[in-house]
């Protein structure tokens, strides 16, 4: 466990970190809270954790069962830890406590994500009898809006995915502050403030912009071809698939994005990292790709279960889970990012035909966006150092020849299928709410601007919309002057008096914005 753990008596330690210590679990994932028997009550954060201190009062049975109930209680739950914990356990001790307590809410919980988590059967009849009860607490996590019910255990599954693929979104003040922002709201007071009209017209620019950023982020951002093509693909491909995490729609969306020229397409059948081969630096390994066709069917039941849920957890919860599997052999951060748009438009809260150019506002600050990638990658990476290395190439089925030898996949799993993606909603609602309250603010206001130019301009000089454009942004750019190349492009402007007027028109309308 944590080294924050050594500080404490085996005797003191109580719920996940008992348990933890007993039957040697360490998770790569930190948890989120660990807890302890001390003098009196006592919450503090340490680091991205919480430490919690009861009284004795609070202190369980110093059993399997005693210490489960505990972190089923009080603590914040984690899929990855559960995961590794049952296969250490005797399960003869979980079935004894079921039959003790067939119809006791947490016993019935935990055997059923016992059987859930391993794919094996208790020793156990079954409940008979007993009020049904969820497996997680709606208040706290992410759900499924539909729960599933399990007569067997009595119990309602509202677990947010499948076995393949389960994120958990612990609801934490964070999150519900991140989450109380309401896009369609931000939209309809940016129509109220701008009008519908110009937002509309700056349907293209949106769209543009959010394919330049996306780009920017990968360090692509002087390639005009591909983000002309990336913008098309969001013009036409954003809410238009039911089954958006389908290997044929994705792979339609690769081909768009990447265009003819690419080395593959296509679901991957083959490792891949995120990293520098030449220099040997690895940041992320990616799920084995004989897990990828899984974990996108659980991706796809991850949206299906959690539809009516609020549209930005879902964006985040969909665009970075995505982005963990990688399951494409290229493209995988600009569809994690058109993901984002996609979720919005899907879940009617971003209308057509507009994007939001949240690559922009991640651009500007990519820092932030490392940290929250590396919440997983991190510890991923550290955990398994000794388990990886780029070394002979070997070829695969999907033709494509791989460097990285990958020792760990099965002790990793867990980490790639129940992914703790609380901070990544905190992180992407945040990302939302600047881009329509700043971005799409200046942009809009801007555009205005440029728009009240372009018709002053209009009452002293007649010609098209884009000659008129030209004209302002030249003038704009150049210090409120007329250049020697805009004259030559429009002769009208020798005339030194109309110049002066135009230049005083650009002048005002900037200056009064």
């Amino acid at each position: 466990m944590d080294n924050s753990l050594s500080n404490w008596s085996a005797k003191d330690a109580v719920g996940s970190a008992w348990l933890g210590r007993r039957y040697g679990v360490d998770p790569v994932q930190q948890l989120r809270a660990i807890s302890q028997i001390g003098g009196s009550r006592i919450t503090r954060r340490v680091g991205n954790r919480w430490q919690y201190t009861y009284e004795d009062r609070y202190r369980p049975e110093d059993t399997l069962a005693g210490h489960i109930e505990f972190m089923f209680r009080r603590e914040p739950l984690s899929l990855e830890f559960l995961w590794r914990l049952f296969r250490e356990i005797d399960p003869n001790e979980l079935s004894a406590w079921v039959r003790r307590e067939p119809t006791g809410g947490y016993s019935r919980r935990a055997g059923y994500l016992y059987e859930w988590l391993t794919g094996r059967e208790l020793d156990f009849e079954g409940v008979v009898n007993g009020a049904y009860v969820e497996v997680l607490d709606p208040k706290l996590y992410l759900t499924a809006f539909r729960p599933r019910t399990v007569t067997r255990w009595h119990v309602k599954d509202n677990l947010p995915g499948n076995r393949a693929f389960c994120p958990i979104v612990y609801l934490a003040d964070t999150v519900k502050e991140a989450l109380a922002f309401d896009v369609a709201s931000g939209w309809s007071g940016l129509e109220k403030e701008f009008g519908a009209e110009l937002l509309r017209r700056s349907a293209v620019w949106m769209t543009v912009k959010e394919s330049k950023s996306s780009f920017a982020i990968e360090g692509e951002d002087k390639q005009h071809d591909r983000i002309q093509r990336f913008a098309v693909v969001m013009e036409q491909e954003l809410g238009q698939h039911d089954q958006i995490f389908a290997a044929p729609t994705l792979e339609s969306l690769q081909r768009s994005i990447l265009g003819e020229n690419a080395t593959a397409y296509g679901i991957r059948r083959s490792p891949i990292f995120v990293g520098e081969s030449l220099m040997d630096i690895i940041h992320y390994i990616a799920p084995r790709w004989d897990m990828v066709r899984d974990m996108l069917e659980g991706l796809s039941e991850c949206d299906r279960l959690t539809e009516f849920r609020n549209p930005l957890l879902r964006a985040a919860v969909l665009s970075f889970g995505f982005v963990y599997v990688h399951p494409l052999t290229d493209g995988n951060g600009r569809i994690s990012r058109f993901l984002v748009n996609d979720v919005l438009r899907r879940d009617g809260v971003l209308p057509e035909p507009f994007v939001l150019p949240v690559s922009a506002v991640i651009s500007a600050s990519m820092t932030d966006y490392d940290r929250i990638l590396e919440i997983l990658s991190k510890p991923l990476m550290r955990r398994y150092a000794g388990a990886y290395r780029l070394g002979k190439p070997v070829r695969y089925d999907d033709g494509l020849s791989s460097t990285l030898h990958f020792d760990a996949y099965d002790q990793a799993e867990p980490v790639w299928r129940y992914p703790d993606l609380t901070d990544h909603v905190v992180y992407l609602a945040g990302v939302v709410q600047s881009t329509m309250e700043d971005e799409l603010r200046k942009e809009a206001g801007l555009m205005r601007t440029y728009r009240g130019a372009r018709d002053a301009v209009n009452e002293i000089v007649e010609g098209p919309d884009e000659d008129l454009y030209r004209i302002v942004r030249s003038i704009h750019d150049n210090k409120w002057s007329v250049s020697g190349k805009l004259r030559s492009e429009f002769p009208i402007l020798e005339d030194p008096r109309l110049a002066e007027s135009v230049i005083e028109a650009v002048k005002v309308a900037f200056q009064g914005a």
